[in-house]
């Protein structure tokens, strides 16, 4: 892809997410998540391989759907109440539609289904701003109808999200579905607690975005896209495969790790509100993702891959450059936690 290009796709990315933030019209906010799927389509299929070919259209069909959909609910709400404006949308069939259409949008389960096959089939940079990027518009829009959205509505949603991302992670042997299930597990956590304590959600998300921005770039930089391949890097690249584990250990929320700050504060958020039932199992979902990131982790530290007599030495390697910004998202990831104290201040 031409750098003229490229430069004009990722500013069309900031633009349609800075017009999203900055509209309070239904149409502005529609235009803005337009430019930004229009704008994701040449960076997915710019490989031009079949399956990237084939996770582009997977992408397009799906985000054309949760648009009309975000659209007809827009339409039905000016229909009943005369307004386009995203914070009056009172009507509480029109605002579950739009949730709807939103969670389509960003993968929250049960609407997660096009997630794992689309990053599965684009490489990790562009799987990276599509799980990290691409969900900061939508997610602008969640939490302006948090308030007008039925409550059992989007606690049924985090649930099952965070239910179904950490029992799809099971058994998982491509690192980019693993990721994709990760991803809807932490849209639950995320979810559950928008309507109670919307800065909680904010900590969440941009706690999540550190963590996978972390794991994608150390992936990228391994080149591995298995489990497999991550057994066998740790004989080449012994310091970043440690990094990626601790990476990994920390999504699933493992103390001292950073992962482990928003679910604390959100667990200790739904018990003060009187939510014990949707703590419960919300915690009990946070295991079944923990264990797919420790089997990660296993495989990675405690096995040897098997390697024949005429496979290449494994000294023999040519390690990716590492990223610019891959050191700040691995401190962020990792270090976090003793600002606990602070951040809770600051958000209450």
């Amino acid at each position: 892809m031409s750098p003229y290009v490229l430069m004009l796709v990722l500013s069309s990315l900031g633009l349609g997410t800075a017009l999203t933030f900055s509209s309070s019209h239904w149409l502005l906010a529609w235009m803005g998540l337009e430019i930004n799927t229009l704008a994701m389509l040449p960076l997915m299929a710019r490989h031009h391989h079949p399956r990237a070919v084939e996770a582009t259209t997977k992408y397009f069909l799906t985000q054309a759907t949760a648009a009309a959909i975000i659209l007809f609910a827009s339409l039905s709400n000016s229909w009943f109440t005369g307004q386009w404006t995203i914070t009056e949308l009172s009507d509480p069939l029109s605002a579950s539609i739009a949730t709807m259409g939103l969670a389509l949008k960003i993968g929250l389960a049960p609407l997660h289904f096009w997630l794992p096959e689309v990053l599965q089939g684009i490489p990790l940079l562009e799987g990276l701003i599509l799980s990290t990027w691409q969900k900061l518009a939508p997610f602008a829009l969640i939490l302006q109808l948090s308030t007008a959205t039925p409550p059992v509505l989007l606690t049924s949603l985090a649930l099952v999200s965070a239910l179904m991302g950490g029992w799809g992670g099971i058994n998982q042997t491509q690192l980019r579905k693993l990721l994709a299930y990760s991803s809807t597990a932490h849209l639950g956590w995320m979810i559950v607690v928008c309507q109670l304590a919307p800065p909680l959600t904010l900590l969440a998300l941009f706690t999540y975005i550190f963590m996978t921005s972390a794991a994608f770039l150390t992936f990228y930089s391994l080149s591995v896209t298995k489990t497999f391949s991550l057994a066998q890097s740790w004989t080449k690249f012994p310091a970043l495969t440690a990094l990626a584990c601790l990476v990994m250990l920390s999504l699933g929320g493992l103390p001292p790790l950073t992962g482990f700050m928003p679910k604390w504060f959100i667990l200790k958020e739904l018990v003060d509100q009187a939510f014990p039932i949707a703590a419960t199992l919300i915690a009990l979902s946070a295991l079944l993702s923990l264990y797919f990131y420790l089997r990660l982790t296993y495989l990675a530290t405690l096995t040897l891959s098997p390697h024949t007599v005429p496979a290449t030495s494994p000294w023999i390697v040519c390690l990716t450059p590492l990223p610019f910004p891959l050191p700040l998202f691995l401190m962020a990831t990792f270090t976090l936690l003793p600002l606990s104290p602070t951040i809770l201040t600051l958000l209450t």
